[in-house]
């Protein structure tokens, strides 16, 4: 995970104090029309996120901590509204999303499995299923 890093910073009385500086998380914006990128590297929660592609959007920082790998919306998502990577539909907004949060199981279903909306956030395993 990527954290703050400290710096000393002298302030006009000659007191020094330090302060957390969070470092920028990097995503990729496969194709313009995409309202999600795929972080490159882990995002601490408030991290300002650099958005590598063609839309980059001004401003934007992480929800929460993001792990690399995963989704990051570039806009808000509404309820029911498609998510979209590659250029292509890749799921179905299981409640509004906003700009910065993780987009995963928890919160995006797919449209080709109705058990979509109940995977485990973590695992992936779907719960309707019992395991021995």
């Amino acid at each position: 995970m990527r954290l703050g890093r400290s710096r000393q910073i002298a302030g006009i009385s000659g007191n020094v104090r330090t302060m957390t500086v969070e470092s920028a998380a990097s995503a990729f914006q496969v194709h313009a029309s995409d309202n999600v990128a795929t972080l490159l590297g882990e995002a601490a929660a408030g991290a300002p996120l650099e958005i590598i592609g063609p839309a980059q959007p001004p401003n934007l920082a992480a929800r929460e901590s993001i792990a690399m790998g995963h989704k990051v919306a570039l806009a808000a998502i509404p309820e029911g509204a498609p998510v979209v990577k590659f250029g292509i539909v890749i799921g179905i907004a299981m409640r509004p999303i906003e700009p910065g949060e993780w987009v995963h199981l928890h919160n995006c279903r797919s449209q080709l499995d109705e058990r979509s909306g109940h995977f485990d956030v973590h695992t992936g395993e779907p719960g309707d299923n019992a395991y021995a």
